[in-house]
């Protein structure tokens, strides 16, 4: 079912009011009551949102109510970005102004005296809000709604520790691995915890069942103890239900804590016990170790082991020190299997051979989940008309009807479990098709642009906040991290979560093709598949509430669909925060500076624009901007206008980019030069780049070095450098004030560069105590690498690749001492010198640290040295 977010964006309208600074309040006459007035609205009926999310399921007349509500929040936060906006305006006026002193003086006196008309029109919507919410009051007030606590996620679902191993399909082989991990002896006197971590509707209470009931481990432990925890992880209910598992007899219902603890105590005394703790959700480490400590062993050893199931890899690492094991899903065979043992009576499936059929394209939906097997299995159960079976085939799983312990209400739970500003992150990825391969750096830019992110903490930035967002949706197994790259990485989701989200989002999130004949009139977010571009756009003209659009890239797109597009984006999407459009476009209109909400821009491939339009300088909310393969001459003065920029990827054709003025793009973080084939050194003025964390330089094949006015970008966290076959990274001789230099770069990436034959010492020293990854891949006249590389104390990883002629590492490398991981591949020297010295290396840094290192030492695809401290396989040393 649809859901509204109505929390969140209260709570998003909520602190942007907060943040509404006196200048920006000043605006408009006479509205500050008016906001006074709207913000407490606001925080009274939010009081009562969650007790209202509660009931509206049972209530039409409520969810109704609610939607109504949710409209006019979003109005309220388009109000309040208006004074962003206008702000924005002013301060680009006075900077713009700043070479006439006269003229300042005159603009800043007269700053809090814009246009009539803006304060009457900010002051009559302000009043506008507040009637309108006023109007809703009796109706609301009617649902006699409570203020509670967010305790809204709490729900027990019980389970118990019998299965039919008969009706388990597929998982001997992870019984037979789990088994092996309770026959290893413990280390110490806590219980070891083996965790098994996964999707709902995975299996891994069904896996926990059958390692519980099987006979080795009846004989290993002669108490067994199954424990359902759900989400509420209280101490005093788990001692109780922990010791009426071990003697039903006992009365311990009134018992306080510590006869509980006296009770539990004596009961496992010289007792050897499995305890599972199914489906836990509990992140407060607190509570577990105040259980993990009442189940330590009182003397030597332990001999008891506990399984834990959990859908989060934050439960998992809180609770076990061992890695978590993680099932996979089914194969498709066993998927099969499955299947049938639900659709039909034993043995009728040979009867029904075209259903069969049929039957293996449904599964391939479920991949490899089997409770989503099931539940498709049991809605097939007895029919056998093939247009039921076609009708499941051809339908999305969310749209079929389904009970609470099917798979779309049993992943659910997890989304209801998720903090509300993630739930709507969350759900924005149905934005994006089945099997897309997210980028993450892209996604926490669109959260950015559409106010999906908290407000950052004091010293974080909002692509902090991101970034805390995808690891949390990551531990929740909602997503699965694909490749790291670095400075981002790619994920995919399971198409059942896809399914889950496209359920919650029906009403924020719409996929419009020639096949879409309407869209909801308050859709927030589209992604436009253009098929037949006509019928897409004869959908959208309808729209005016749209923030964001992405349109799906295709050869087949026509110069006039993208033209039409963008200029129904003018006229209709007047609030619109992210445009991404990769396109043969040849131009922009004019009238793009109209869209004064928008933030994200993307025109990547955009090649056949030349020029920006005189109106780009407007767009004064941008956040990012994406220029990447234009056909762009130079970066016009327009751009350094943009002062809210954080995100920025340029292509150019000239040699030189103009000079950066100081007081411009104060705020970016992301600078990419990409494919400035002809340009020959980077622009004067880096140094007024204060905020910039992120340097990226991509087949700059013209430029030689890099200014060392980069010593005054104090917060340069990562630079990455890559095929800039002229690049030397030769600077002019260091000054004496360098000497002492402090930077803080973290991650340095040297990839494909021909002429670099040294590292940049005055840049890698000034580091030395922040660098932590050292990539060099490909610099094939690199020969040696110098002794004060050992200088860099925090270095992490150091990856050498396809460098041919580098012959030796620096002696003493034992004095990186919290090197973690050592990679060399493609180098003929240095493998065959360190082939010979492996142990050796392997034992001296293993020495001088405590923590795990791992050395891996490759050729030709060939693995001659596989090195990891802290694992059983210790080093191997392959004959090739």
């Amino acid at each position: 079912m649809a859901e509204t977010f109505l929390f969140d964006i209260a709570e998003r309208v909520l602190e942007k009011l907060v943040h509404l600074s006196v200048d920006e309040v000043r605006l408009a006459f006479n509205v500050k009551t008016d906001l006074k007035k709207l913000e407490d609205t606001m925080i009274s009926i939010k009081a009562v949102l969650l007790d209202a999310e509660r009931q509206q399921h049972q209530n039409d007349k409520l969810r109704l109510c609610m939607w109504k509500l949710r409209d006019i929040f979003y109005d309220a936060e388009d109000l309040i970005d208006d004074f962003k906006c206008e702000t924005l305006c002013k301060q680009d006026a006075i900077n713009h102004l700043n070479t006439n002193s006269s003229k300042v003086r005159f603009l800043a006196s007269c700053s809090t005296c814009l246009p009539l008309s803006f304060s009457l029109r900010m002051a009559h919507k302000i009043k506008a809000i507040n009637r309108r919410l006023g109007e809703l009051a009796t109706e609301w007030n009617s649902f006699d709604l409570r203020q509670c606590s967010d305790n809204r996620h709490v729900f027990r679902r019980e389970t118990i520790s019998f299965v039919d191993s008969s009706d388990v399909i597929g998982r001997d082989e992870d019984k037979e691995k789990i088994i092996n991990m309770l026959r290893k002896p413990s280390k110490d006197r806590n219980v070891p915890v083996i965790p098994i971590v996964g999707l709902g509707g995975l299996g891994k209470t069904t896996l926990a069942q059958l390692v519980y009931n099987d006979d080795r481990v009846i004989t290993l432990f002669p108490l067994k103890i199954w424990i359902c925890v759900s989400e509420e992880f209280d101490l005093s209910r788990l001692l109780k239900l922990i010791i009426q598992s071990v003697n039903e007899k006992v009365k311990c219902d009134d018992l306080p804590l510590n006869a509980l603890q006296a009770h539990l105590t004596s009961l496992l005394k010289d007792k050897k016990f499995l305890l599972v703790l199914d489906d836990v959700w509990n992140e407060n480490q607190a509570k577990w170790v105040q259980l993990r400590n009442l189940l330590r062993s009182k003397d030597g050893l332990s001999q008891n082991k506990i399984i834990v199931t959990t859908r989060s890899l934050k439960v998992a690492s809180i609770m076990s020190s061992i890695l978590p094991y993680e099932p996979k899903g089914l194969s498709l065979e066993n998927c099969l299997t499955l299947f049938t043992k639900w659709a039909f009576n034993d043995g009728d499936e040979r009867h029904y051979p075209n259903l069969i059929r049929i039957g293996q394209d449904i599964v391939k939906k479920c991949k490899g989940v089997p409770l989503a097997v099931r539940t498709l299995g049991s809605l097939l159960f007895q029919k056998t008309d093939e247009s039921d079976w076609i009708y499941i085939r051809e339908s999305e799983i969310w749209r079929l009807e389904q009970d609470e312990n099917d798979i779309l209400p049993v992943l659910k739970l997890s989304y209801n479990h998720l903090p509300s500003h993630l739930q709507r992150c969350l759900a924005f990825l149905s934005l994006y098709e089945k099997d897309e391969i997210y980028y993450s750096d892209k996604v926490i830019r669109l959260w950015m642009a559409n106010g999906l992110l908290e407000h950052p903490k004091q010293n974080q930035e909002w692509e902090d906040v991101g970034k805390r967002y995808l690891n949390e949706l990551l531990l929740r197994c909602l997503i699965q991290k694909e490749r790291d790259f670095g400075l981002y990485f790619t994920f995919k989701m399971h198409d059942l979560v896809h399914d889950l989200v496209l359920d919650v989002s029906q009403k924020e999130c719409k996929t419009v093709n020639s096949k879409t004949k309407t869209v909801d009139e308050n859709v927030r977010h589209l992604l436009l598949c253009d098929e037949k571009s006509v019928e897409v756009l004869r959908v959208l003209e309808k729209l005016e509430k749209v923030q964001t659009v992405i349109v799906q890239t295709s050869s087949l797109r026509s110069k006039i669909f993208d033209k039409s597009l963008i200029n129904l984006c003018v006229s209709n999407f007047k609030y619109l925060r992210a445009l991404a459009l990769r396109s043969p476009l040849r131009a922009l209109p004019n009238s793009i500076g109209t869209l004064k909400h928008l933030r994200d821009l993307d025109l990547a491939n955009c090649m056949g624009i030349q020029k920006l339009p005189s109106s780009f300088y407007k767009l004064r909310s941008l956040q990012s901007l994406n220029l990447a393969g234009s056909g762009l001459k130079q970066l016009p003065d327009s751009v350094q206008r943009l002062i809210e920029l954080r995100h920025l990827v340029i292509t150019i054709e000239a040699k030189h980019l103009k000079e950066i003025r100081a007081g411009c793009w104060t705020s970016l973080q992301y600078l990419e030069l990409h494919a400035c084939m002809e340009l020959e050194c980077l622009p004067e003025g880096m140094q007024y780049l204060k905020s910039l964390r992120t340097l990226v330089l991509i087949f700059c094949h013209k430029l030689v070095s890099l200014p060392r006015s980069l010593k005054f970008l104090t917060k340069l966290e990562h630079l990455q450098i890559v095929s800039c076959h002229q690049m030397n990274l030769k600077m002019e001789p260091q000054e004496e004030e360098d000497k002492d230099l402090q930077l803080s770069l973290k991650t340095l990436s040297l990839v494909n560069l021909p002429a670099l034959t040294d590292l940049p010492r005055w840049l890698l020293q000034g580091s030395s105590s922040t660098l932590q990854q050292l990539q060099i891949m490909f610099c094939e006249n690199l020969s040696v690498l110098p002794a004060w590389l050992l200088n860099l104390t925090s270095l992490h990883e150091l990856e050498i690749v396809g460098c041919r002629n580098l012959s030796a590492l620096p002696e003493g490398i034992d004095r990186l001492t919290n090197l973690r991981e050592l990679t060399i591949d493609g180098c003929p020297q240095l493998s065959k010198r360190y082939r010979e010295m492996g142990v050796k290396i392997g034992t001296k840094l293993l020495t001088s640290k405590t923590l795990s290192l791992s050395i891996r030492i490759e050729e030709c695809g060939k693995i001659l040295i596989s090195y990891k401290s802290g694992a059983e396989l210790g080093l191997e040393i392959f004959d090739v």
